[in-house]
Formats: structure tokens, sequence, C-alpha cells
């Protein structure tokens, strides 16, 4: 199990409260989650500054050096309690494929026992990318190869096929490790972005939103089509207090490059489809 945050802003912010001085912060969670953290910070460069420790954030210099110095419009951060693959840094999140990254809360059910199958999912060109033993790099290229079977994932993708690609892995990999009124299902708390359209979903494990004000005091979502100024994506609420609201189960959340926000269900995503032949990829042009 791990801890996961996403931050989307309208213009460059602070994060440091977040990951490190707030009641609840990832920094705190590290107690707990104390095998490996990441941030990675979206800037005017082209691909995304990621930064990765193996040892517990609480007691790494560099987590509050690096979560102190990030501002920025989009921001992904993970903390890790590792369930499946060694404790090193090829397997602390998040996992970056250009301008791509991916942070996952949660197992995948007797990961050993299907990860072959698993990886037959990923489209071999994309398959090379793999650097660590986790499931939840597996779950990111699989998520990848998704993407690429409808849109050049070099190129802007609509945030709709961002959440279609998230809700087919999920559905994909379930049907593949999860059996009938056996518990526990595979947990898939994913949250993906390009730096401008990010999307998360909710399987197994808690997640909460906030947008920063007051929007979420009523214990709601935003209404869909909301333009936000911010939005916040947490495993845990990090303060406490009314302004985070839980994301229901199997949905799918996120905005896009507007920060318009949106909403739906994995049934409603993914729907009926044939498990895809892997073959050639459209990640560049």
């Amino acid at each position: 199990m791990c801890r996961l945050f996403g931050f989307r802003s309208s213009v460059p912010s602070a994060v440091h409260p977040s990951l490190v001085t707030e009641k609840n912060s990832l920094l705190i969670q590290s107690r707990e989650h104390k095998d490996g953290w990441g941030i990675a910070a979206y800037g005017a460069e082209a691909l995304p500054l990621v930064a990765h420790g193996v040892g517990p954030a609480h007691s790494d210099p560099d987590f509050e050096r690096v979560s102190s110095r990030v501002s920025s419009h989009t921001v992904v951060a993970h903390i890790r309690l590792a369930s499946v693959g060694a404790v090193e840094l090829r397997n602390s999140h998040p996992f970056q494929h250009g301008r791509w990254t991916f942070v996952h809360n949660g197992t995948v059910r007797e990961f050993a026992k299907h990860s072959a199958e698993i990886e037959a999912l990923i489209c071999p060109t994309l398959r090379a990318g793999i650097q660590g033993t986790t499931d939840s790099e597996r779950c990111f290229y699989v998520f990848l190869t998704r993407l690429a079977a409808r849109h050049p994932i070099a190129h802007p993708v609509p945030v709709e096929g961002v959440a279609r690609a998230l809700a087919e892995t999920m559905s994909l990999v379930s049907a593949i490790t999860d059996e009938p009124q056996v518990q526990p299902r595979s947990a898939m708390n994913f949250l993906v972005t390009d730096g401008e359209v990010m999307v998360a979903s909710r399987r197994n494990r808690t997640l909460f939103v906030s947008t920063g004000g007051a929007r979420c005091t009523t214990g709601a979502l935003p209404e869909v089509g909301t333009r936000l100024e911010q939005l916040i994506v947490s495993s845990e609420s990090l303060c406490g207090g009314p302004y985070w609201t839980p994301v229901g189960e199997e949905d799918v959340i996120g905005v896009d490059a507007g920060l318009v926000f949106h909403r739906w269900s994995v049934p409603e995503l993914a729907g009926e489809f044939q498990p895809p032949t892997p073959g050639p990829t459209r990640h560049a042009a």
C-alpha cells in the first residue's frame, strides 16, 4: 500500500504545506509508508522534473528540500509501502514515460501468479521501457498501451481519452486477477497526468478531492463542467478539515487542460471491449 498526491492549479503554486507541514502531510504519513518517495513537477521544460528517494520521506532531508523548492501548476507525489517489488530506487513512484507520470495506491491481487498475463497486455515497444519489478509500473504500461491504441501519446490527449484508458486498464487487470466472491480484490487507485490533463481512479482504497476552497464544504464533488482554480487529489485528507470530499468507489475523476472538472464511472468508460492484441504503438508522432 502507498499514498498518492496530485495537484493541478491555474497558476504555479507551492505544495510544501501539503507535502510537509499540514497536519496529515505526506511527510507525516511516511512514518507508516516508509519504503521510498517521489515528486514530479511540471514547468517550462518539455519533460517533468522527477526526484526519487528510497528511504522514508520523514527521515530523508532531500524530501523536504525538494518539496520546499517546488512551485508548479502540476505536481504528483507518492510515498511507498512496498507490497510488490524490492525497496529500491527503480521501484519508487512516480513512473515516467515522456511527459506522462503515474502513481498507484493499492496492490494487484496475486501479482506473481498473474504477471505474465498482465505483461501480455502491454505493447512490446512500450514494454521495453519497464525498468522495475512492481505491479504498479506494469499497470502504467498497460495504461499507455490502451491510450496509444486511440491517441498519439506524444501529443495532447483529451481528458476523456485518458480516463477511458485508465478505466480499461482497471477492467483488464481486474478481469485477470479477481475471482467472484473472493477478497481482497485488486486495489487500483491510479493517478496520471501529462502536466495538463490530470485523471485519478478509485478502487478498493480511499481517495479524496479538494478544490482548495469552499466548494467541498458541503461534502459534494464539484459539478461536472465546473472550471476550477485548483484540484487536489489525495489518498487521505491532508488537514482533517471539512474541505475534502471522498471519490466514489469505481469512479474516475479529473480535469482537462482548462481545469474543467469531469467525472465518470469505470463501467461507463470501459464498457464491453476485447483485450487488445499487443502490436505497434502510436506513442510517436
